[in-house]
């Protein structure tokens, strides 16, 4: 449960014009695929708890290859009680990858479940392109809100062969450093809280504030070309000065 404190609804994201921040399901799934979705690693989703004013988080983790199937039922039953409870938004970021793994997996164990039926579903990322034409990652869109995350960034490379080792070897998870369960946990966390971040805040981003992240993100790439171009230089005249001092024959 993370404290929170909601924006007046003149700062936050409306649908068709409601502010639809306490009716909302925020939802993040890291998953394995190799050459098709093989399981859920993360289920993660939060609500927001008007009562506890707190932000309310789920999180479900796969153990071992048994687990793939309890993983999607117990995703399945979270998304029902939530609706029973009101929740009639389902927000993601850049969604689509997600409802296709999930998809797919729900028809391979043979569980029914339709979430455009369920839910009206909000990406964020969408949301972002209709507001500024513009694309942007869930990250850069983090800045912009100036919201720093509390745990490590992972790459999906380092996810999938996580969640590969898990399936593969039932015994792998207890094997596992709790550190690096607690470190892919709380990177999830951060994804959906901070959806629920972003929404709270999302009119205080303005056109000025998107063109100077832009210029910020240029900047720091043409450093690091330069950066780069120099060590290559580097490389190159020390490779060229070990040739002179030793000679060379061929």
């Amino acid at each position: 449960m993370i404290p929170v404190n909601v924006n007046d609804p003149s700062h936050t994201l409306k649908i068709h014009g409601k502010e639809i921040l306490r009716e909302s399901i925020f939802f993040d799934l890291e998953h394995y695929l190799y050459k098709e979705p093989i399981a859920i690693g993360v289920f993660g989703a939060a609500v927001y708890n008007e009562t506890e004013e707190a932000v309310v988080t789920t999180q479900y983790m796969i153990e071992n290859k048994k687990d793939a199937k309890a993983v999607l039922e117990m995703t399945k039953t979270y998304f029902e009680e939530m609706k029973s409870l009101g929740k009639k938004y389902l927000v993601t970021f850049s969604g689509n990858n997600d409802f296709l793994v999930i998809n797919h997996l729900f028809h391979k164990y043979h569980i029914h479940y339709d979430f455009s039926e369920e839910f009206v579903l909000v990406d964020l990322q969408k949301e972002y392109e209709k507001k500024f034409q513009k694309n942007i990652g869930l990250k850069n869109l983090e800045k912009l809100h100036h919201i720093e995350r509390e745990g490590a960034l992972i790459s999906g490379m380092t996810l999938a062969k996580t969640f590969s080792k898990i399936i593969k070897d039932r015994g792998y998870i207890e094997r596992m450093p709790r550190e690096k369960i607690e470190k892919i946990l709380k990177y999830n966390e951060d994804d959906v809280v901070n959806l629920f971040n972003i929404m709270n805040q999302w009119e205080d981003v303005t056109q000025e504030d998107v063109m100077a992240l832009e210029e910020k993100l240029l900047q720091e790439k043409m450093e690091k070309l330069a950066l780069k171009a120099m060590m290559e230089e580097e490389k190159e005249e020390k490779a060229k000065n070990t040739t002179e001092e030793f000679g060379y024959s061929s």
